[in-house]
This record gives structure tokens, C-alpha cells and sequence, in this order.
């Protein structure tokens, strides 16, 4: 089953040029069965390619996916046409009493900042809260994932002296978690950040099952069963160049970087970079819209009783 957005968002053509499934509404009415409503809430600048990012990955399973694309209400993007941000976009006041399968809480590029210093701080403490009520499962991706664990327990996040950057090997932790089913005993995964979340700090509040973690990059993937959400703090969504991009900018600019380690073929910037997360972005995600599948309601207003 394909994953159903208007025909008109660029990640429509972007997906079938791709060979992923997808519906535009008229096609989606004569299936005979109710979509998972998923929502995207996104908080990334570069609106479009994180679009195209989790679409890709959620509209790889075997389920009709209704996608939503939300925004933060008082919260103005300058990277983003307006028009694209009009046609495609619905700020959360606008959902509010609407009920979702899933949500995703994307990155945000804003670690420098404290959590009660940004802007929507607010909004997105009661976006967190109304998750408790209004939808069944809940996915905080990087800063998104260190704002969810913050918020419900309190773990703070901590500045790095160097940004971490490339693709760091994560062990899997938990094999017998639904959310891995398929996982190696590792794998390679894309880390951008400047912050990290200390190990030590997520074992000591209850109820967090780390799932994925790195001797170099830290805790990576958590589970928080109670509040039906999980964490991950770097990004199994990108693209393959997606870290090249961001080199490439900053070199541009004249901002010290350090090479993405174990990215480029002989850490040789010159050379194309190779994707060696894929399979593994695919299993995590589509185990994670699996379990939702297994366990939401039918009735979606009984979500959240």
C-alpha cells in the first residue's frame, strides 16, 4: 500500500520517480480502508527535502499512509516559500482536536540554544503534552527527540566541544526489541549535532530503554514506552548527501568543520559519498508503523482514552 499525499507537493513526483507507492485523495477514496494518520511536525529550515526524507521512509510499508504536514503556529519560516508553507501546511491550533496513529517531531537546527530560550518553546511543550491524549505514537527525531526526553523527564542536553559529524557505528542493544526486528548487531548511522545526551542520565530516569548506542556518539535510539514515544538523536532519514551538503556549506562560508568521519570513501571529501544506512532507516521505520498498525484503534477518536 502506498503512502497518500496531495499530487501536487514536489514529494509526490520525487517518490514516483523513486519507484515508492503513492496516492493523491482522488485514488485513496476507492480503497475501501482506513489510512494511519500520520503527522509530520516540521521544525528543519530546508521544509522540502525533509518532506521528501521521512516520505520516503514511511510510504515504504505495506499500509496506506495519510500524510499531514504541520507547523508551528506563531513560528515563520524564511527557508520556505510561503506559498509552499500555505498550500501544503496547517498550524497545530488548526489540528488540535484531531486525533493521529503517529506523529513525527523533527530536528531542529537550534541545540545552541537553551530549551525555554526558543521562541515556541511553549507550543511545543503543550504539543508534547497533547501527544498524551490525541496521538498513539510519537517519534522525537534529534532535537526533537532531546525536546520530547527534556520535557517528560527532564534529561538535559549537553554542548559538545566539536560538532559530532559523519556516520558513526551504533550497536544494537536490545535485539529483542519490535522496534530493531531485522536489525544487525550494528550499523552505521548519519550523526549532525553539536549536542549529545549522556548515557549515564538517560539510565537514571525510569521507564527509558536505550535500543541503539555508540561508544563515540552516545545513546541514539530510546525507548519511553510510557509515554509511547521514542527518541533518536541522530538521522537515519538522510540522504546521501545530505552531510556532504552540509560540508560543503560550511566550508563555503569559511566555518571550521572537520571532515565527516567514516563518510567519504578514504575520508576524502573529493570522492562520492556512499548511503549505508538505508536498509536499516527502512526496518526502523517500518517497524515502527508496524507496531502502530498492531496496536492503535480503529476508531480513531478512541486514541488517547
Amino acid at each position: 500500500m502506498p503512502i497518500k499525499i496531495p499530487a501536487t507537493l514536489p514529494a509526490f513526483d520525487v517518490l514516483t520517480r523513486e519507484g515508492v507507492m503513492v496516492l493523491d485523495e482522488d485514488m485513496a477514496h476507492r480503497q475501501d480502508i482506513r489510512p494511519l494518520r500520520i503527522a509530520l511536525l516540521n521544525l528543519m529550515p530546508k521544509k522540502i527535502q525533509t518532506e521528501n526524507q521521512f516520505a520516503r521512509l514511511i510510504g515504504a510499508t505495506p499500509l496506506q499512509i495519510e500524510l499531514s504536514l504541520l507547523r508551528m503556529s506563531d513560528h515563520q519560516t524564511r527557508n520556505t516559500t510561503a506559498a509552499h508553507m500555505e498550500s501544503f501546511y496547517q498550524p497545530f491550533e488548526a489540528i488540535e482536536s484531531q486525533k493521529f496513529d503517529g506523529l513525527i517531531i523533527t530536528g531542529a537546527p537550534i541545540e545552541h540554544l537553551a530549551f525555554p530560550d526558543v521562541t515556541y518553546w511553549d507550543e511545543l511543550r503543550r504539543i508534547m503534552d497533547w501527544t498524551q491524549t490525541n496521538v498513539h505514537s510519537t517519534f522525537g527525531v534529534c532535537w526533537g527527540g532531546m525536546a520530547m526526553i527534556n520535557h517528560f523527564h527532564g534529561v538535559d542536553k549537553h554542548m559538545l566541544a566539536e560538532k559530532a559529524f559523519g556516520c558513526f557505528r551504533h550497536q544494537n542493544l536490545a535485539p529483542a526489541s519490535p522496534y530493531l526486528r531485522g536489525f544487525s548487531d550494528d550499523c552505521v548511522i548519519p550523526v549532525s549535532r553539536w549536542t549529545e545526551m549522556k548515557q549515564a542520565e538517560v539510565d537514571a530516569a525510569p521507564g527509558l530503554t536505550t535500543l541503539l548506542g555508540s561508544e563515540d556518539a552516545g545513546p541514539c535510539l530510546v525507548e519511553d514506552a510510557d509515554h509511547r514515544a521514542l527518541y533518536i538523536f541522530n538521522h537515519f532519514e538522510y540522504d546521501r548527501d545530505t552531510l556532504k551538503q552540509e560540508y560543503d556549506r560550511d566550508v563555503a562560508s569559511g566555518t571550521a568543520i572537520n571532515v565527516p568521519v567514516n563518510y567519504y570513501p578514504g575520508d576524502d571529501p573529493s570522492k562520492p559519498p556512499l548511503n549505508r544506512w538505508r536498509s536499516h532507516a527502512h526496518l526502523l521505520y517500518g517497524n515502527w508503523i508496524n507496531e502502530i498498525y498492531q496496536s492503535t484503534s480503529y476508531d480513531l477518536q478512541d486514541i488517547g482514552a
